[in-house]
């Protein structure tokens, strides 16, 4: 049994690591993208308005 949990916790950590960073090149991709730039510009100034 203590080879099998070992195994699967390996499993685990390197799949578990890839899909993380996956995910995080994912939303980098998504937040520097040039067509976001003027919507998360427009969110930046909402705080600011009067209305």
């Amino acid at each position: 049994m203590n080879e099998t949990y070992r195994a699967f916790a390996e499993f685990a950590q390197t799949w578990g690591l890839l899909y993380f960073v996956g995910i995080f090149a994912c939303v980098l991709v998504y937040a520097l993208s040039p067509k976001r730039r003027q919507e998360f510009e427009h969110a930046a100034r909402l705080p600011l308005s009067e209305d």
